[in-house]
């Protein structure tokens, strides 16, 4: 992520921050919401949001971290390969080693939240 978008990034990060979210905000939400509080068109806003979304998955696709301050980390974990129990059946079920994307949420995410 090069210097203009991690500035991108920290400063839709504020606004989305600052806005009061519902229970369950959708994409189309989303973009509504970035449309207003950033004063842009809604093609303007679909196209911050699909950039911003694309460049967090672009960078955890090649295993690199992506730090929001303020709003959290996101980290990609590597997860063994092993075989489980499926309970109902009993049957046995080997799961590949896989990549798997975490969140972690910063301190004023947190904060937030806990109000």
């Amino acid at each position: 992520m090069c210097a203009g978008q991690a500035f991108f990034a920290e400063d839709l990060t504020k606004k989305l921050i600052s806005i009061n979210l519902s229970p369950e905000v959708t994409k189309r939400q989303l973009i509504d919401l970035v449309a207003r509080k950033a004063h842009l068109t809604k093609r303007g806003a679909t196209e911050a949001v699909d950039v911003f979304l694309n460049e967090i998955g672009r960078v955890l696709s090649k295993g690199e971290k992506v730090v929001l301050s303020g709003f959290g980390t996101f980290r990609v974990i590597s997860m063994k390969g092993k075989t489980v129990k499926i309970p109902n059946t009993d049957k046995m079920v080997t799961i590949k080693p896989h990549r798997s994307p975490r969140f972690t949420p910063g301190k004023r995410l947190k904060r937030q939240v806990a109000r």
